[in-house]
């Protein structure tokens, strides 16, 4: 049988409470204070009751409990900062404190604000907002200029070798030496059937629409293609524009202007606007402006269906019209020669530019809004400046003379005459092409009827009377697109989201004018002009500083002497302000007077009579 221990035999001693208490771990964020034996845990010393570690208040000090007073030294909370470095919960120090530095070129190219012109005599309340406007617009040309290293995408180039002469390459040239992707941009479409063509691609740069005069009309996805709808209206089709989305497209047929969605189903016969010959599309202010036949230009908000303007240009039919992408003013060439700008808030033209002897043929505006092309009957092709001047800064005449032309994002010109395309590039995108020389030159396999480049990729479609060619141009788009604005790949939702975004930015139609900056300023002389016709209709300056009525007083002291003593006073004080600036201004322009002198002229007899 088994017995029972006996009492005190192989049982363990007993620990004490504080030993047997299991020692807390030391976390990984907590630091280490005393040194560790080798082979113990890492984990924090325990606590130790002792009166070292707490000593007691003397009961004869003279510092109370709730006494804020501290015989520490105080030390500044930035000199605390300073003092202890900022650690993560690993412990380590971040190597690159404070905020991301950003280049000051960078952010100096998004500044919109400028701080030279400051409000003189501006009011507290107006100051404090400009300052915080000022701020805000800083703090995002900084952000913008740090999220410029995001973009990795560069502008492709076409260079030839040893001097060789770019406008010899031809696109097969173009095509062997890309990789397939964008070998696939070029493509041919042989619809010689329903032919010419006019074309037209999505603000996006991923879908493609193209009418032909005798009544083919299609929608595709031309990077997949993938064809989303394709119809014939029995109808000659003079133009085709894309609205906000590629889901609907407007189509000037022979008589009215219809709206289709991307399946080909009618939606819309906008009577109003009859024998159009030329559409384009303002994406800012969902405005339609079509051009007739009749010498009317029109606006029409797709958001609402009504028609905003409807202008008498009274030049006879109207075939060329372009628009500004800077400002959204509408340009339109007449058989005069002339080129008018257009705005739906004025009933006459902005400016009228004499462009050519002859008849205008085309026009095109550079995503900049800083120059124009045109061409005329008279074989000239002229790029003007808009910035105020209107005048030409070159020309270069051309055999056959140019009937369409389209600048791309970056800058490069393009110019159809007869069956041949040439493209001009120019130094960069903020500089005007150079004519001498053309960057590329391509033979059709008809004549040219439409020009457009495509967003976002280096891709020049031409409409002709064979159909569509999809050309290859280096260097030609911006690389890098806004997500949030105009995104090739964004999903059925983001697009939904985008268009409601879109209509609550809405840009009203009277705010289009050809200085989009002056909506800023403060019109002066409108204001002035104002004040004069009230100070006129009232008879006097309701704004004028009325005279100074004392107040009344007890006790005797509203007397009538009193009343006049007050106001003489007051008068004598404005008086005697009056002086003192005029004095100051009187020292001032002698100030000017004596840095004006020369230093080493002789002082003359006659020096006495000068005041």
């Amino acid at each position: 049988m088994e017995t029972a221990p006996a009492p005190g035999k192989d049982v363990p001693p007993k620990k004490d409470k504080l030993q047997a208490k299991r020692k807390k771990p030391r976390r990984y964020w907590e630091e280490e204070s005393t040194p560790t034996a080798t082979g113990a845990s890492p984990g924090p010393p325990a606590k130790k009751r002792n009166q070292e570690f707490r000593p007691q208040r003397p009961k004869n000090s003279g510092v109370s409990k709730k006494s804020r007073i501290s015989k520490t030294p105080q030390v500044p909370r930035k000199a605390r900062d300073q003092k202890k470095p900022q650690r993560s919960l690993s412990g380590a120090q971040d190597p690159f404190p404070g905020p991301a530095p950003a280049p000051v070129e960078e952010a100096q190219k998004f500044r919109r604000i400028d701080k030279s012109k400051k409000i003189p005599h501006s009011k507290t309340k107006t100051r404090s907002k400009l300052e915080v406007a000022e701020a805000e617009e800083e703090e995002a040309s900084v952000r913008a200029a740090r999220s410029e290293l995001l973009l990795v995408e560069e502008p492709g180039f076409l260079e030839g070798e040893d001097g060789e002469d770019t406008a010899k390459i031809l696109q097969t040239d173009i095509v062997e030496a890309v990789d397939i992707a964008s070998a696939a941009k070029h493509f041919n479409l042989n619809l010689r059937q329903f032919g010419p063509y006019r074309l037209n691609y999505s603000q996006t740069g991923r879908h493609l629409a193209f009418g032909g005069r005798r009544g083919h009309v299609a929608a595709l996805d031309w990077v997949t293609k993938k064809l989303t709808c394709e119809i014939n209206v029995m109808e000659a089709v003079r133009d085709i524009q894309f609205l906000h989305s590629e889901t609907l497209f407007a189509v000037a047929q022979n008589r009215w202007l219809y709206i289709y969605d991307n399946q080909g189903i009618e939606l819309h016969c906008i009577r109003r606007c009859d024998r159009v010959t030329r559409l384009e599309f303002l994406p800012f202010h969902f405005l339609l402006a079509t051009a007739s036949e009749t010498g009317f230009l029109t606006y029409l908000d797709v958001s609402v269906g009504k028609i905003v303007a409807a202008l008498n240009a009274r030049a006879g039919r109207l075939s060329v019209m372009a628009q500004n992408p800077y400002n959204a003013v509408i340009h339109l060439g007449h058989s005069n020669g002339t080129v008018s700008l257009w705005s739906p808030a004025v009933k006459e033209p902005l400016a009228k530019i004499l462009c050519h002897r002859g008849a205008v043929r085309a026009v095109a505006v550079d995503s900049t809004g800083t120059y124009m092309a045109t061409s005329g009957l008279d074989h000239q092709l002229k790029i003007f400046d808009l910035r105020g001047t209107f005048q030409p800064l070159s020309a270069r005449t051309l055999p056959q003379g140019a009937g369409h032309v389209a600048f791309s994002q970056r800058g490069l010109l393009v110019a159809g005459m007869g069956d041949v395309v040439n493209i001009w590039a120019g130094q960069g995108k903020a500089s005007p092409p150079s004519l001498e020389q053309p960057y590329l030159t391509h033979r059709l396999s008809g004549h040219v009827h439409d020009l457009q480049f495509c967003s976002f990729e280096d891709v020049l479609g031409v409409g002709h009377s064979g159909g569509i060619t999809s050309m290859l141009v280096p260097g030609a788009a911006e690389p890098n697109f806004d997500g949030l604005e105009n995104n090739p790949y964004r999903s059925r939702k983001q697009r939904q989201e985008w268009e409601v975004k879109a209509l609550l930015e809405k840009v009203p139609a009277e705010l289009i004018c050809l200085d989009p900056r002056a909506l800023a300023e403060v019109d002066v002389i409108s204001l002035e002009q104002a004040k004069k016709e009230r100070i006129e209709r009232l008879g006097y300056d309701p704004d004028a500083k009325a005279p100074f009525q004392p107040k009344l007083k007890q006790k005797g002291r509203s007397s009538t002497a009193s009343l006049v003593k007050r106001k003489k006073k007051v008068m004598d004080k404005e008086h005697r302000d009056k002086v003192r600036q005029s004095l100051e201004q009187q020292q001032k322009q002698q100030q000017k007077q004596e840095k004006a002198k020369p230093t080493g002229a002789r002082p003359s007899a006659l020096d006495r009579f000068v005041r």
